[in-house]
């Protein structure tokens, strides 16, 4: 019984977390809020209101059980908000209408943390076990060997299959495990001819796909020194010509947006989906698929000696503010419940539907409970386990640019523009980017 209302709730609280990565809701409501001057009360921003705000509250409460009269103020403030008023606070040099504590997402993080450093508080000190969380979940809140970010939400990257397909195409969800992108566009080809279903789809106007497939061979858009690195990156140009070549041979199927990536799912038009583990929710929320779907490691890249299976795609972190006024608080709570309480980890998943970048709550009783959409797969400690692997790769504070750059050079290429000149039209402008 305990199994089957678990999973109940997940497929409940995981589908209204959607929207988690991707920075939505609403302004504050209150106006800004700057550090509390109640020595026991701490002022927060975040965003949605069912997964990171919940999840903070829940911590809230459970560290207010041991530190009686501790409280939190969440002010709902959107992904953008917090970066348009932390740019604000910079500029007029003044950021006493900061928070304590500000939510903000991985892969936007290093712009801002290289452009202010004075705005954040070094947690080097603070008593996390760092290595309680994988390399690259760390280094997304690193500067010069320092950590300013308490890992949150978990970014790592899964391919989900609809194994009725692939069983009628002759196939399991072992056979596309620890796998190749040749062998994945081998299975795709033949899933076609067989079933007249796409292997994988993927959004024309989103990078997301060709970011995973570089960065999962511990590479990026940028080199050691941070200087523009396309033209002349074997893995770069070793992505592009799979990604292409899967697109010619019906392997991957382009779409036009968002809102006909979901329908494609929903529909049943596509047999496989690789993104970020966020995107169970979307899957979870077709209840007439229950059961048929499983998850495994994404496919890595042909002749690279660093590819791996695994990527990491979106994810957030805590960092306390060079406004707080009560550091000390700020660090033993976020210390005391998202950097080290498996038993907090455990109570937040089937409320929120939130996945620990935490290892150690990979290995709860919570995290192993077969989940009857996925085919009673235990997917939330795998997930935990797959984001230990991911490797480390320079991060540059022009994710989103170089992401953007990359996949215009990719589109062109697939439309017919010759790889050379469309890559190094890509790195023009990316080095344009880069001086703005």
């Amino acid at each position: 019984m305990k199994k089957r209302l678990l999973s109940v709730l997940l497929v409940g609280t995981v589908a209204m977390s959607l929207v988690a990565c991707g920075g939505g809701g609403k302004k504050a409501d209150s106006g800004d809020s700057g550090s509390s001057a109640d020595s026991n009360k701490l002022t927060v921003w975040a965003w949605d209101q069912t997964f990171n705000i919940k999840s903070m509250q829940m911590a809230a409460d459970e560290y207010a059980k041991d530190h009686e009269g501790f409280e939190v103020e969440i002010i709902e403030t959107g992904s953008d908000d917090c970066q348009t008023k932390l740019t604000t606070c910079a500029n007029a040099g003044d950021y006493s209408t900061m928070p304590d504590i500000v939510l903000m997402q991985d892969n936007s993080y290093q712009k801002y943390l290289k452009s202010y450093p004075d705005a954040f508080t070094d947690l080097s000190d603070m008593d996390v076990t760092w290595e309680d969380f994988g390399e690259l979940k760390q280094a997304y809140s690193m500067l010069d060997g320092k950590h300013y970010g308490v890992p949150f939400d978990n970014g790592a990257v899964i391919a989900c299959y609809r194994t009725d397909i692939l069983a009628e195409a002759g196939y399991t969800i072992d056979d596309l495990t620890d796998i190749t992108w040749s062998r994945f566009m081998e299975i795709g080809q033949d899933v076609h001819e067989k079933t007249g279903k796409y292997l994988l789809m993927n959004q024309a106007t989103d990078g997301d796909l060709m970011m995973m497939m570089i960065q999962s061979c511990g590479a990026n858009l940028v080199d050691e020194d941070g200087n523009a690195f396309i033209v002349g990156n074997e893995v770069v140009e070793k992505c592009v010509d799979l990604y292409a070549e899967m697109i010619e041979k019906d392997v991957v199927k382009l779409i036009n947006n968002w809102d006909e990536y979901v329908q494609t799912i929903t529909t049943g038009q596509t047999a496989g989906v690789i993104n970020g583990n966020w995107i169970t929710a979307t899957l979870m929320s077709t209840e007439d698929q229950k059961g048929l779907w499983e998850i495994t490691t994404m496919p890595k890249v042909d002749g690279i000696d660093t590819a791996t299976n695994y990527a990491n795609n979106g994810g957030s972190s805590w960092y306390i503010t060079s406004n707080c006024k009560n550091k000390e608080l700020a660090m033993d709570f976020l210390a005391s419940t998202f950097g080290s309480s498996t038993e907090f980890y455990d109570s937040i998943l089937p409320e929120t539907g939130a996945i620990s970048c935490y290892l150690p709550a990979g290995e709860s009783e919570v995290y192993n409970e077969p989940n009857e959409f996925f085919n009673n797969q235990p997917i939330f400690s795998t997930i935990v386990e797959y984001s230990s692997h991911i490797p480390e790769f320079t991060s540059t504070p022009y994710h989103y640019e170089s992401r953007e750059c990359i996949n215009t050079a990719v589109g062109n290429i697939v439309d017919g523009a010759d790889k050379d000149a469309a890559l190094k039209e890509a790195q023009k402008t990316l080095e344009f980017k880069m001086t703005e």
